[in-house]
């Protein structure tokens, strides 16, 4: 891929001494000069996460002096964050994230605009909240959110800066459906379907490198700050593999697939991205059209609960269920006259934080193991057994296991995160 135009025409109003003293070391860059500054100045970026990739992202936007910076995340600071979140302190626990951030970068640089946008992309909002930007900087930690975001970039033709991080190692790299010069490459052409569920341990299950993500974070604002200014070689058509332990940078050719469907509109239905990565939420009806009405991608057009109650109005016995609410659980643990077994699959150091009383520990592990066969041979089979982890995926696993291996399993949507926020609210989370 050769070089790009820059992305973003140069602001016409003169640099102010202030800023010009400011930026003194950009202005002294070649590619980027006092031309550059002012397209940096007239650039409106999206950074979609205030979390690990979103933090050193947005300070160094801030730094470089990016006229407008928007900021998306629904979440919370929590202690858990602090550990790689740099752009959130003690002193901002409970506060939303996005306005954590934007106090942060006011006290970098007052010359940058903010606009927070705190609510969770979806299908409804992402081409209203996207329109007016130049570019988006995807550091979310969730396939769903990544095929949003990325179907949303090629719909509205502008560059997406996506990074990935786990433990020791991370990933960056751009896409862009129409570049000026070159082939164009996007999300669906590197990643075309995303994993199956549970396949892939979110960073609570499987932890992450705080530092590696200021080094991930900013190689994502690097790449944003040249494609603005036109400086240097982008990633556009590469992905840069990082890992950390070893301190080395590999960078894979990815190129188009000819066979793709452009992407022309986003997946139809509430939690469609959800279902297509296969975590509808349980009372979702979710029809499964995509991007180019062909039907090219399609999902299940109803969840185990639903098929559960439309056999009950036909007066049909349905399909056993497969998940319990936090609050259904709540409730079933309160029963006298219920024996369901809860058991908690997370690792010993997560129960050490909040647990249930009276649940059965043993971790996920276990049941991909060798010992697996006879762990599964200890559940019961004449009574439920509600199966919990941090937020649902290793449960969710442990759970289909089960119930193959004729066990009356159900998964606990949410997890612990969910016993928390909808049953005891004054247990700790993480």
């Amino acid at each position: 891929m050769t070089s790009l135009p820059p992305l973003v025409a140069p602001s016409t109003e003169p640099l102010s001494p202030q800023e010009l003293a400011r930026y003194s070391r950009h202005l002294a860059l070649p590619g980027i000069g006092v031309e550059g500054q002012q397209r940096l100045r007239a650039a409106r970026v999206l950074v979609v996460g205030a979390g690990g990739l979103g933090s050193p992202a947005l300070l160094y936007l801030a730094a470089a002096g990016v006229g407008t910076i928007g900021i998306v995340d629904d979440d919370r600071v929590e202690v858990s964050n602090l550990q790689r979140q740099v752009i959130h302190g003690g002193s901002d626990v409970g506060r939303p994230k996005v306005e954590s951030a934007r106090d942060a970068v006011a006290e970098v640089n007052p010359h940058v605009s903010v606009r927070l946008h705190e609510h969770r992309l979806d299908a409804s909002n992402v081409l209203t909240v996207l329109d007016g930007y130049d570019v988006v900087l995807d550091g979310t930690d969730n396939f769903a959110t990544r095929y949003l975001v990325g179907d949303a970039a090629e719909i509205a033709g502008i560059p997406c800066v996506w990074g990935s991080i786990f433990r020791f190692h991370g990933q960056v790299s751009v896409f862009w459906s129409a570049p000026p010069v070159g082939e164009g490459v996007v999300y669906r052409d590197v990643f075309p379907e995303p994993p199956p569920p549970g396949t892939v341990p979110d960073c609570a299950t499987g932890g992450v490198l705080g530092a590696m993500c200021g080094t991930v974070g900013s190689v994502m604002a690097t790449e944003a700050i040249k494609l603005i200014t036109g400086a240097g070689r982008t990633l556009l058509g590469r992905l840069a593999v990082y890992d950390s332990l070893e301190l080395t940078w590999r960078h894979l050719t990815v190129r188009a697939d000819p066979a793709r469907v452009p992407v022309i509109e986003l997946l139809a239905g509430d939690h469609a991205y959800e279902a297509f990565c296969g975590f509808a939420p349980a009372a979702a009806a979710v029809p499964a059209v995509v991007s180019s009405g062909t039907g090219l991608f399609s999902g299940p057009t109803a969840d185990g609960r639903l098929a559960v109650d439309l056999a009950r109005v036909a007066g049909e016995p349905g399909p056993t269920p497969t998940t319990l609410t936090a609050q259904e659980l709540a409730d079933r643990l309160a029963d006298p006259d219920d024996d369901v077994l809860l058991l908690d699959v997370r690792e010993e150091w997560e129960t050490q934080i909040v647990t249930i009383d009276g649940a059965r520990v043993v971790p996920s592990g276990v049941y991909a193991g060798p010992g697996a066969t006879a762990a599964l041979a200890d559940l019961p089979r004449d009574r439920t057994v509600a199966v919990l982890c941090k937020v649902g995926g290793r449960s969710d696993r442990v759970a289909r296991l089960a119930r193959a291996a004729g066990v009356d399993a159900r998964n606990v949507e949410g997890g612990i995160v969910a016993w928390v926020r909808d049953v005891e609210p004054d247990l700790p989370t993480y």
